[in-house]
């Protein structure tokens, strides 16, 4: 059992992208008949059955399934190899190019999950700068304070904040940064500036969920002394939301404290948009890691962004 050419996984994928055989003659510019007649082919060789047909759609078997989300990579990860081969020698690259068939260093799809108000906040214009490098290259961003599962849902790359649990995933560090309490200068005007966390407990506070979790007890130490006890405050407030940047937004706006990463609120602190209301103490540590599926199979795409996002994060 083997594929025999590139073109069979190919034509397995757009048929699952299109739902029809004539959808993926199109791509492939073939005939519908030949595209059926190659599809056959390729399940009596492999003796599976890899599509489940009906007079209106197309669909994946498990079999097919199973076959498509391995060679998308393959396929991808074979594109990327001969990218670089061109690029490793200049007279074939040049000839490429002028048969109109030269491929740029980086291309194919990145699918990226990460948190929401980092992404507005710090990413999207990372993001910007690497695809106008890399014009081949597609985004596919994913923002939610959820978290996706990286094989399950096809993520490539997942920036999360936090501890990270024991898995087989592939972490790298970008940032290490803490949590910390900010408010806006509207606010403390109207309702006094908290002398120390404890105080919190009498304000209003806008708490935002984590991992589906509504978080209310606000944890402060000593800055510089991480071995301390927490001082654990529980905060009420009038707004909660699903959506970290909402949070963001309504602190800005005067309507209450919220409890962030350094790294979420640096430009608003920079900006004079928020105060830092204890500088002499730090919320929770809270790294950030990028998280990939695999270090056997990452493409060379995913490791220049993950490269491209570590160097824009620590010069921001």
């Amino acid at each position: 059992m083997k594929i025999e050419n590139t073109d069979e996984l190919r034509l397995l994928l757009e048929c699952a992208r299109g739902g029809s055989l004539t959808a993926a003659s199109k791509v492939m510019d073939i005939t519908p008949a030949a595209a059926s007649a190659m599809l056959k082919k390729l399940e009596a060789r492999l003796g599976l059955r890899l599509v489940e047909r009906s007079t209106r759609a197309l669909r994946l078997t498990q079999a097919g399934e199973q076959l498509r989300e391995h060679g998308q990579r393959a396929l991808e990860l074979l594109d990327e190899g001969l990218a670089l081969a061109l690029e490793a020698d200049p007279v074939a690259a040049a000839g490429s190019r002028a048969a109109g068939a030269y491929t740029p260093r980086l291309r194919g799809r990145i699918r990226v999950s990460a948190p929401s108000d980092l992404t507005r906040q710090l990413l999207l214009p990372l993001f910007d700068e690497f695809l106008a490098r890399h014009p081949a290259v597609e985004l596919q961003l994913s923002v939610s304070d959820s978290v996706l599962d990286l094989l399950k849902d096809e993520v490539d790359l997942a920036l999360r904040y936090g501890q990270l649990p024991d898995s087989g995933l592939v972490a790298r560090r970008l940032a290490s940064v803490h949590r910390m309490a900010v408010a806006s200068p509207a606010y403390l005007e109207r309702h006094g500036r908290p002398r120390d966390p404890s105080e919190l407990s009498q304000h209003a506070c806008l708490s935002f969920k984590i991992r589906n979790r509504l978080e209310r007890s606000w944890r402060f130490r000593p800055r510089g002394q991480e071995a301390a006890a927490p001082l654990v405050v529980a905060v009420q407030g009038p707004r909660s939301c699903d959506d970290a940047s909402i949070a963001h937004l309504w602190a800005i706006q005067g309507l209450g404290v919220i409890y962030k990463s350094a790294l979420d609120v640096r430009l608003s602190l920079a900006r004079g948009e928020l105060v830092d209301l204890f500088p002499d103490w730090q919320g929770d540590h809270l790294p950030l890691h990028a998280l990939m599926p695999s270090q056997r199979f990452l493409p060379q795409r995913v490791r220049a962004l993950v490269e491209h996002l570590a160097q824009g994060l620590a010069a921001d």
